[in-house]
């Protein structure tokens, strides 16, 4: 895959926040990090795209479920989004 190189400016405040969380949680760089929060905010947009996208279904169902079943559902649901996201 290529890569591009592109320029940031950010204050030495900033800077030093994310200094501070490169060595607390293991990244190897900055580049590391910053890439890595790119790709969260990536996949964090597409997410809120795809439930906009079937927000309108809400609703549409004609067999009424409960809370619970609500609730497994829901968390069947994040357990895959997490596998696809790792």
């Amino acid at each position: 895959m290529a890569t591009e190189m592109i320029t940031l400016k950010l204050e030495d405040s900033f800077l030093d926040n994310i200094d501070n969380i490169v060595k607390k949680e293991g990244y190897q760089s900055r580049t590391e990090f910053i890439r890595n929060a790119l790709r969260e905010k990536v996949e964090a947009v597409k997410l809120r795209e795809a439930m906009l996208e079937i927000s309108h279904l809400k609703g549409a169902s004609k067999k009424k479920t409960s809370d619970e079943e609500l609730e497994r559902i829901r968390e069947r649901a994040f357990e895959e989004i997490d596998k696809e996201l790792k």
